[in-house]
């Protein structure tokens, strides 16, 4: 298959194995005897649930394969779940009895920004280390935060970029009411705006909302050429039920999501949101044999029918990187870690070679995907090569520079 390119992206390509060595190093009291705790956490239960908790699933298959292989340095790794219940408050509350009760060496967790924004303090207060797995709207840079899921200019700019690519010229942004959609909206409006573009509206939901009758009056009376969608969590099911009955499907008024993978179309019914597009850095579609050895690996744990997204396997490869980062380190030091962390070697994963930039966030490519009636994504165009990260994008942001 012939993928267009995304012409304009800055590219930065890894070719070496991941490599990692001992050395001497200490670990908290968690890491003490033949065990070491993590923490796990995520929405189990609320409106976020429909995305998070195959999220966990894979970070525990990550920890029972490493388990399996010998373990960290050693130790067995010992998880502590928690449920965020798609609250930020009970995030950051269970982040601290995880850190401060639990005695965790580090966090694998978090879905939304909102929930990211309230454990941030925890973990830089405990100086611990939370690894984050999901697309997220930049404007932000912190030592205690391994940032794998995309910044803006790995997910939703070069969705934008395809999308004017394609000749649509104006837009109708529609996301949930927290910050992520309306940070990478703003970033979104300064970047069609320099493209000569019209956005023709802008609406927003609270978390978890379910009436868009106002939402699709403002779109049926504007008439965009395409709608960015960047909304979370199970509003999405009403959000294209309710499209639909107004005969606004994705065929008729084309659609492309930011936080709609395989299986968020799985569980909302695929016939709902075929031939709706997606930017994402993975596809359960993509080939090669460490991401069909996951893809089985996964199905074999979870179930032959189990669909695969982006934040799966970003949860999955962040285990694998604080292993490395680990071992190279010598210990358990979430100060430690980090530092090891930027310096591995590009490492093979089932989304590709990736590594992470000094910046604390991953190298990777971008993809537009196109949902298929089976439930899979036709990868339609990517990026060409590896993106560099960008914390803080110079035209929302100008004069901001992430320095850890």
């Amino acid at each position: 298959m012939v993928r267009p390119r995304l012409g304009t992206l800055a590219v930065s390509v890894f070719a070496l194995a991941l490599a990692s060595c001992s050395g001497s190093g200490t670990g908290s009291d968690a890491a003490k005897g033949d065990g070491v705790a993590v923490g796990v956490l995520h929405s189990l239960t609320g409106t976020m649930a429909i995305s998070e908790i195959t999220v966990k699933n894979a970070e525990m298959l990550a920890i029972e394969e490493i388990n399996a292989g010998g373990g960290v340095l050693g130790k067995t790794i010992r998880a502590v779940i928690e449920d965020g219940a798609s609250d930020p408050s009970t995030f950051a509350q269970k982040a601290s009895k995880l850190i401060e009760s639990d005695g965790v060496v580090t966090v694998f967790g978090g879905w939304t920004s909102a929930s990211r924004k309230a454990m941030l303090p925890v973990f830089e207060r405990t100086n611990n280390l939370l690894w984050y797995p999901v697309q997220f709207e930049g404007n932000e840079c912190s030592p205690n935060i391994m940032y794998s899921g995309a910044q803006p200019n790995q997910q939703a700019l070069p969705a934008l970029e395809w999308a004017i690519g394609q000749g649509f010229n104006s837009y109708f942004l529609v996301g949930s009411d927290y910050v992520y959609p309306r940070t990478a909206n703003l970033i979104l409006k300064k970047h069609i705006e320099k493209a000569g573009k019209t956005v023709l509206g802008e609406s927003y939901v609270p978390l978890g909302g379910t009436d868009f009758s106002g939402v699709i009056a403002r779109i049926q009376q504007s008439k965009p050429a395409i709608i960015i969608n960047t909304l979370n969590g199970d509003s999405n099911v009403a959000f294209f039920k309710q499209m639909q009955a107004a005969g606004l499907s994705p065929k008729t008024l084309p659609i492309i999501s930011f936080s709609i993978g395989e299986q968020e179309a799985q569980a909302m019914g695929t016939a709902l949101v075929e031939g709706s597009y997606a930017a994402w850095n993975y596809f359960q579609s993509l080939p090669g044999d460490a991401n069909t050895k996951f893809v089985t690996a996964y199905r074999n744990k979870f179930g032959g029918d189990a669909a695969i997204t982006d934040p799966m396997v970003h949860a999955y490869l962040d285990v694998y990187a604080w292993k490395a980062a680990a071992e190279k380190a010598g210990g358990f030091d979430p100060n430690a870690v980090r530092k090891a962390a930027t310096s591995l070697s590009a490492f093979d994963t089932p989304m590709g070679k990736v590594s992470f930039a000094p910046n604390q966030s991953l190298v990777q490519r971008a993809y537009i995907g196109k949902l298929k009636p089976d439930g899979q994504f036709e990868i339609i165009a990517d990026s060409g090569a590896d993106i560099q990260p960008e914390p803080y994008d110079a035209l929302a942001f100008p004069g901001k520079s992430c320095k850890l």
